[in-house]
């Protein structure tokens, strides 16, 4: 099980280098809202970036068709990237564990964190990062996806 008090720069970039398609849970259409930023930076960096929100579902954000849940969506997710609060975190892991097949990674924002739900998806074999940002981690380590 991975530590989650630090993470070391190979782990996170391994990460962002073989992750592809992204799925952004709580992706917001409000450009003042930190998941839109985030987005359209993951989406400059050739991302395939999916947003997930039940109140938008069928519209889109950035160009992009909006999913009310992950279920939904009707390519395989390499990456969950959460923006919701910490009491989400459980909803999102166990609708990810639903998903065949899995994603390779669960991403949680700054500030959101749970460890029952970190370690229920790590025993299942989905690498886990919580209260970090790839919009922060990517520019830090000097990537170019």
């Amino acid at each position: 099980m991975q530590e989650h008090d630090y993470y070391s720069d190979e782990y996170i970039r391994g990460i962002l280098s073989s992750v592809k398609t992204i799925a952004l849970t709580g992706a917001s259409p409000n450009e003042m809202r930190p998941s839109f930023s985030v987005m359209r930076f993951l989406l400059s960096q050739g991302y395939h970036v999916i947003p997930v929100n039940p109140g938008q579902a069928g519209k889109t954000i950035l160009g992009q068709l909006v999913y009310a849940r992950l279920a939904n969506i009707p390519v395989p997710i390499d990456m969950v990237d959460v923006f919701r609060n910490s009491f989400a975190v459980p909803g999102v892991v166990d609708e990810a564990l639903a998903l065949e097949p899995l994603p390779r990674v669960i991403w949680m924002q700054l500030g959101v964190w749970d460890e029952a739900a970190a370690r229920k998806a790590e025993a299942a074999g989905i690498k886990v990062v919580m209260n970090r940002c790839p919009a922060i981690e990517i520019p830090r380590l000097g990537m170019r996806v």
